[in-house]
């Protein structure tokens, strides 16, 4: 089987790659500089993970990576969709800047669309087809507050997004379901999380549902979150 991770040089990313290809799945580390991407998979150890060139917010990188996994391998099984940037705390949507929002969106929100219109044909081509959109609670509706304009907009966006790709793609058989990690110790999240490895944990859980599995749902732990 053959996986995309995009973001895949760090943190939670880093990490589904790491378990995704323990359990013998070819998988392709997705990092905007190939040479951080490189440092990355060598940190693995006895894993091996194939990195490329991706920046979901160009869509000329997405479509070189693209055509690459397209001449190689002809499909695609799994799309993790794990590339985010920008937890704002520092803003709220009173005094936001717009420059860092639209930056969010592009690569939060408009980069996994782009990925999977991209991926589209490649996935069809699968008998497991799955689409893991590595979301937030941030971006619940439930519970949302005031604080991290951009990075809860932007998810709250990849969650209605979940929702509309899972119900076009029930009759490819595709299942695609937005997932939050939870509070996990990263870069971006801060110390005193979750360990890494059990915020992965609930994206591999979607990677590896069967077939009959749920599909347009959001999820951490296997368990359903309130949108």
């Amino acid at each position: 089987m053959l996986a995309i991770v995009t973001g895949g040089n760090r943190g939670i990313g880093l990490e589904v790659c790491r378990q995704l290809a323990k359990r013998d799945m070819t998988v392709i580390l997705g990092a905007r500089d190939p040479a951080k991407g490189e440092q990355a998979a060598a940190s693995l150890g006895d894993v091996r993970v194939i990195v490329r060139q991706l920046d979901v917010s160009d869509p000329v990188s997405i479509d070189q990576l693209r055509d690459w996994v397209s001449a190689e391998y002809g499909m695609l099984d799994v799309l993790v969709n794990n590339a985010a940037i920008h937890y704002d705390t520092w803003q709220r949507a009173l005094n936001a800047d717009f420059e860092v929002v639209q930056e969010a969106v592009a690569t939060n929100l408009y980069g996994p669309w782009r990925m999977v219109q991209a991926f589209l044909p490649l996935l069809r081509r699968s008998s497991h087809g799955r689409i893991v959109n590595v979301s937030s609670e941030a971006g619940s509706l439930a519970s949302m507050g005031g604080g991290t304009p951009a990075y809860s907009l932007t998810k709250a966006g990849l969650n209605a997004l979940t929702r509309m790709l899972a119900d076009e793609l029930r009759p490819d058989h595709i299942l695609v379901n937005a997932v939050c990690p939870g509070w996990v110790a990263t870069d971006m999240g801060g110390s005193g999380g979750r360990p890494v490895a059990d915020g992965a944990a609930s994206v591999l859980w979607a990677v590896t549902l069967p077939d009959n599995g749920p599909t347009g749902g959001f999820f951490r732990d296997g368990q359903p979150l309130k949108w």
